[in-house]
């Protein structure tokens, strides 16, 4: 392998969307896909994105200062990083698990990720050390995954479809590239290299290799990472022999392995090749890591066909199968999708890792096309499911993401009413460490002649010659003000968001047309000066967000939104007002106050309403039901469950219009 100098900090900046093409014009997707990569093997400059906003800056020192550092002591107490000193031994307890080298990498990867933001020699030293011990269980071969050198090392490759194998070994190249961009140094991005060269050995097309793929997709996205890193183009062949081997028949999963009936195939996303596939599908955290890396190999690879298939997923998961939230997976069976529209709020999956893998794909087809739609959702995520999940204290976590939970309610595995401390399955928990410093990543994008401007959360943003400075207090505040802290000839794009339906601009402190005929963004290339300002305001109002009526859980209701933020009703702030008895007004009268016990700044929502009531206990009655006028409030969905155990609703009952 060629030696590597310290790579840059690459941003991936991506031309805005095109209109929809006419007949004989070419798709959004081919349109894009030549200039998608726009530079990226060239010397880009660094990005660096300073958060100082109300929101995801205090969650990110949190992470710091509490996530990283408890999920560490978590790993060990467990025996998860003890487990790399390969020591256990048949007849020991607590054998080391198939899945927890994921969870140690990616608690590596939150860590590298810190330090690039945060630098700390405690912190790097112990990487570091960490780093020392994950390569020494490395095998004389190249493989890398305790359960099988330690357990059942006569079962490597042995059942793909439900042994995390390959999905370990893409969390470990996804830390290994993080570490190496952290501390330029090679020692574990050489080691998960010489794994990666074991596995394109072992899986192929060619005679005498192996034509499976990972039942727990995640390595794809890994490998193009890796790609991108080192330059060696077999690690972008091997992602995309996973993907386009995916489905085909026979059926590798089924017919070669046999660990699956053809009914337990869409559970893996393995029942078709994935250019045929038309529904979101299966575990909804496989599917979206899949669908990552449809879209990372299809942009690499000038592959729009690939390109319109993740597209054509993520439509059907977001159009039919997303909640109002930005969770995904709606029950506990099979962490699963089930059918379009059915979205039971008491019962929802909404699983914290789908989630964030919906960001990362929201992210990724945004830089590939320019899609405001993937903007959207992208936001919609990170301020509601994207921080549900994890507590204000950062140590405290959701596997599940309920939309309505009734504090009498007995709780049952992962789905339960209050956050936990860690799961036997900490996926969740260890996700974070490496999502939390990531979040100023999904806000912006930079490279020498372009600052995109997503989600205008306050930030210092320098890249090449220029750096501005973001203030307000979004998503709470719609009044966002940046200053040139130093200039250059740049274009500088806003996105509009869907939900806005009144904007304006003004630089210097004259209104300001946009140089986009797109209404998604306001555009405009010039030479800035340092000093200029530029104020966008966006419209903040709450409003009633109403269900498609095929969504049968939803029926006669709405949920409350304000900008990005969903609001839930929390029994909390309505003490005797049981969150189910409520009915709201067709036209509330909303009225913004401070959300007492939460962090200084969130805006709550109060409004008056009706909360039906029964003059006695009896079960079922002839006489109609009764009501009593209340003030209601209504919190941040994102920050439910920081105050003790309550009860909560997101879709509250809706009066009918007067006619």
């Amino acid at each position: 392998m060629r030696q590597l100098e310290k790579t840059e900090n690459l941003t991936y900046t991506i031309p805005m969307q095109h209109s929809s093409p006419g007949k004989g014009e070419k798709s959004e997707s081919e349109e894009n896909m030549k200039d998608s990569a726009m530079d990226r093997k060239e010397n880009q400059p660094e990005t660096e994105v300073i958060l100082h906003d109300p929101v995801f800056a205090p969650r990110r020192e949190s992470c710091r200062k509490v996530t990283i550092p408890s999920s560490l002591r978590r790993c060990r107490e467990t025996g998860r990083i003890d487990a790399f000193r390969l020591q256990w031994k048949p007849g020991d307890p607590n054998p080391p698990h198939i899945f927890w080298d994921s969870d140690v990498a990616k608690v590596l990867e939150g860590m590298a990720e810190m330090l690039m933001l945060h630098p700390d020699p405690a912190m790097e030293k112990e990487l570091n050390d960490l780093v020392d011990l994950v390569v020494s269980a490395q095998q004389k071969d190249g493989y890398l995954n305790v359960y099988f050198t330690a357990v059942e090392p006569e079962k490597r490759w042995s059942n793909l479809s439900d042994h995390h194998e390959l999905y370990c070994a893409g969390h470990l190249m996804e830390a290994a590239v993080a570490h190496f961009r952290a501390t330029g140094s090679r020692k574990f991005l050489d080691a998960v290299c010489r794994y990666a060269d074991l596995i394109a050995s072992v899986f192929g097309p060619e005679p005498g290799q192996k034509r499976g793929y990972p039942g727990h997709e995640e390595i794809e996205l890994a490998l193009v990472k890796l790609y991108r890193t080192t330059g060696e183009k077999r690690y972008l062949e091997l992602a995309k022999f996973f993907i386009d081997e995916r489905g085909k028949s026979p059926n590798y999963f089924s017919e070669t392995e046999r660990q699956l009936s053809p009914e337990q195939l869409p559970n893996r996303q393995a029942h078709q090749p994935v250019r045929e596939q038309e529904k979101a599908v299966g575990h909804a955290v496989r599917a979206v890591y899949l669908y990552c890396g449809m879209t990372d190999v299809a942009v690499e690879t000038g592959d729009p066909g690939l390109l319109n298939a993740a597209i054509r997923l993520f439509d059907n998961l977001t159009e039919r199968r997303m909640y109002i939230t930005g969770g995904i997976g709606s029950t506990s069976i099979g962490e699963a999708f089930t059918e379009d529209f059915d979205l039971p709020n008491a019962t929802a999956y909404a699983e914290s890792c789908a989630a964030i893998g919906l960001a990362l794909l929201s992210k990724r087809l945004l830089d590939a096309t320019g899609g405001p739609k993937y903007a959207d959702v992208l936001e919609r995520v990170l301020y509601n499911n994207g921080l549900s999940g994890i507590s204000l204290s950062g140590d405290e976590f959701f596997y599940a993401n309920l939309l309505e939970v009734n504090a009498s309610t007995p709780e049952h595995g992962v789905t339960c009413r209050r956050r936990r401390k860690w799961f036997g399955c900490s996926c969740c928990p260890t996700n974070y460490c490496r999502f939390l410093p990531q979040l100023g990543r999904f806000c912006y994008a930079a490279s020498a002649d372009l600052l995109r401007v997503d989600i205008p959360a306050a930030a210092t943003v320098s890249a090449g010659t220029y750096k501005v400075r973001i203030d307000g207090n979004y998503p709470y505040d719609g009044a966002v003000s940046l200053t040139i802290l130093r200039g250059g000839r740049f274009t500088l794009s806003l996105r509009i968001p869907g939900w806005c339906e009144h904007f304006s601009v003004e630089v210097n402190g004259s209104a300001a047309e946009s140089s986009s005929a797109t209404p998604s963004r306001w555009t405009m290339t010039r030479e800035w000066k340092s000093g200029d300002r530029i104020e966008l305001n966006l419209e903040l109002k709450p409003v009633l967000i109403y269900p498609h009526p095929s969504v049968a859980a939803d029926a006669g209701r709405a949920a409350i939104q304000r900008g990005p933020v969903v609001y839930c009703m929390e029994s909390v702030d309505n003490p005797g007002i049981p969150p189910q008895s409520v009915i709201l007004p067709a036209d509330p009268d909303f009225r913004l106050c401070r959300a007492e016990g939460l962090p200084e700044g969130t805006v709550a929502i109060r409004c008056g309403a009706k909360a039906e009531f029964s003059p006695d206990s009896a079960l079922y009655r002839k006489t109609p039901p009764r009501f009593r006028d209340v003030d209601v409030c209504a919190i941040p969905y994102a920050l439910w469950q920081n105050r003790g155990e309550s009860s909560m609703q997101v879709f509250l009952r809706v009066a009918p219009p007067e006619p």
